[in-house]
């Protein structure tokens, strides 16, 4: 059985496990409560007596059990009575991090917790919003034990993927970038070869960006969503959201990220795995060991080809593991994320992946049929490995080596520009996130009514190619540079709570078309370069 195939098996199998076994399953029973801030709830001892509320430092999650729950009538916007949870029993250990967090000990005494670990009994107080088609949104909302342990069981294996995947991943940009920058041979042809790599990657962007916000137009997707969906999405992920925003508050501007493009410390950008920093070293010292003529350089461009090689090997070991790490990340995301949510957003979801198939196949489509010279649905199986890698981990710089291994083993691409272009399309190319930021504006716009003029949308299609590049320098770059487009053209930033849910499953979507346009414009340069291109099926 092909690679590929097994790993496709494995996303089936990881979508099972988190839909029937997951923490938000419908099928399991939801009896614990999982607060990643708790200073972020009411936690009292005593139901009927505010004064003896416990305030639990900021930063540290609980997870509490649920013993039993308080009802009430309360009137809906409908003028029915309901009988909504408003006190939720719980038990919860007190763990050595909320021990760290209490230096004062106050907590302790207060909850008369005598032993390490011992347990704490209370009530964790249950907020409802009123909804305009009747009854209530509550938050926080439990989840199932079973599902989380289930995760947990599960987790480690994705983890033990990713980083034998990202083990490898800076040494080997480091060792393909220089030995292609030098193997070139010639300063002027690297000039052009760039020049050219990076006006083509900045310009797919823009086109996504401008097919994103033409699919959210033509679909509509914020006329679709429930004012009841929107405002439980508000009150789950508000928290979260808010998060972002204050992140986004504090990104380098465009200037502060270009000139932190140069290090000034190689080491320290290799050991932090700073990728823009890499990369610019990287070329610089490969056009200076070309420099020095083949004489001298001769050896060291051997060393790095070897260290190469030897990564190369690595990664096929690594990719023994492949479905099964494949199978543990996708369980994750599926069963953390949860059915309800999937569904509230199921036709933005949908927009999102029209809007990513589009541009897939007219864009990279018209690029590799009109100027590679090659069948589209050949270049698709040729680049199916990478594809597959990049949707399970949604990141780009992780699936680089199987990207250079498709490039030159299934597509021919020669070594000295796949080592060239695919290195910055990991760190530049994103395609995939910028139009998925166009239709999240869109329908955030939709959600809240806000009207966007042209100038607005052309905002959007700017903000969204330039973050193409300054992302690399923000951290958790999608969604935080999403918070900066939308207050350029003055969209509610809240609107992101409404699309956390499902934003890892998206996200899976767009780094997958992200690494096709790596390999896609690998291809164009190639071809450009006079390279003879053999397209072979993946093994």
């Amino acid at each position: 059985m092909q690679l590929y195939t097994k790993i496709l098996i494995g996303m089936a199998v990881g979508a099972v496990v988190g839909l029937l076994l997951g923490p938000n399953s419908l099928l399991l029973t939801h009896d614990v409560y999982a607060i990643r801030d708790a200073s972020q709830i009411v936690f009292q001892q005593n139901p009927t007596d505010a004064s003896s509320r416990v305030q639990i430092p900021a930063g540290v999650p609980v997870q509490m059990r649920l013993l039993e729950t308080r009802l009430e009538q309360h009137p809906d916007l409908l003028g029915e009575e309901k009988a909504v949870p408003v006190w939720a029993k719980v038990r919860f250990p007190f763990s050595q991090r909320l021990a760290l967090a209490d230096q004062s000990g106050h907590i302790r005494q207060q909850l008369g917790v005598l032993a390490p670990d011992g347990q704490v009994e209370g009530w964790l107080q249950i907020s409802r919003t009123p909804l305009e088609g009747g009854g209530f949104a509550f938050s926080p909302r439990p989840i199932s034990r079973l599902g989380e342990q289930v995760i947990d069981i599960v987790r480690p294996i994705g983890q033990l993927f990713m980083r034998l995947i990202k083990m490898v991943v800076v040494p080997l940009v480091f060792a393909s970038l220089l030995v292609g920058v030098a193997s070139l041979g010639d300063i002027r042809k690297l000039g052009r070869l760039g020049s050219r790599t990076l006006g083509l990657y900045l310009g797919t962007t823009a086109v996504a960006v401008s097919i994103g916000l033409a699919c959210a137009y033509v679909v509509q997707p914020g006329q679709f969503i429930d004012p009841a969906d929107r405002t439980v999405l508000l009150a789950q992920f508000g928290a979260a959201a808010g998060d972002r925003m204050s992140a986004a508050a504090v990104s380098p501007s465009m200037v502060d990220t270009l000139l932190d493009i140069i290090p000034t410390n190689p080491i320290d950008s290799l050991t932090s795995g700073n990728m823009l920093q890499i990369i610019f070293f990287a070329i610089v010292l490969g056009v200076a060991i070309t420099a020095l003529g083949p004489e001298e350089n001769a050896s060291v461009v051997s060393l790095f080809e070897k260290l190469q090689n030897a990564l190369i090997v690595i990664i096929g070991w690594v990719m023994a593991l492949a479905p099964y790490g494949v199978a543990a990340l996708v369980a994750e995301v599926i069963g953390t994320s949860g059915i309800s949510v999937l569904t509230a957003l199921l036709v933005y979801g949908c927009t999102v992946v029209l809007g990513l198939a589009i541009h897939g196949g007219l864009v990279y489509g018209g690029l590799v049929r009109l100027i590679g010279r090659l069948s589209w649905s050949s270049f698709m199986r040729a680049a199916r490995p990478a594809q597959l890698i990049a949707f399970s981990t949604s990141s780009s710089s992780a699936t680089l080596p199987v990207s250079i291994e498709c490039a030159e083993k299934n597509i021919g691409v020669s070594n000295p520009v796949a080592s060239f272009v695919l290195p910055l399309g990991s760190t530049v190319n994103m395609d995939g996130t910028a139009l998925y930021q166009g239709v999240a504006a869109i329908f955030i716009a939709q959600v809240f009514q806000t009207d966007l003029s042209f100038g607005s949308q052309l905002s959007i299609v700017l903000a969204a190619t330039m973050a193409s590049i300054g992302a690399a320098g923000v951290p958790g770059a999608g969604m935080i540079t999403l918070a900066l487009v939308l207050t350029s053209t003055g969209i509610p930033t809240v609107g992101l709570a409404l699309i956390l849910g499902v934003d890892r499953i998206l996200d899976m979507f767009r780094t997958a078309v992200n690494v096709t346009g790596d390999l896609a414009i690998t291809t164009v340069m190639a071809k450009s370069e006079g390279e003879q291109l053999t397209l072979q099926s993946p093994t």
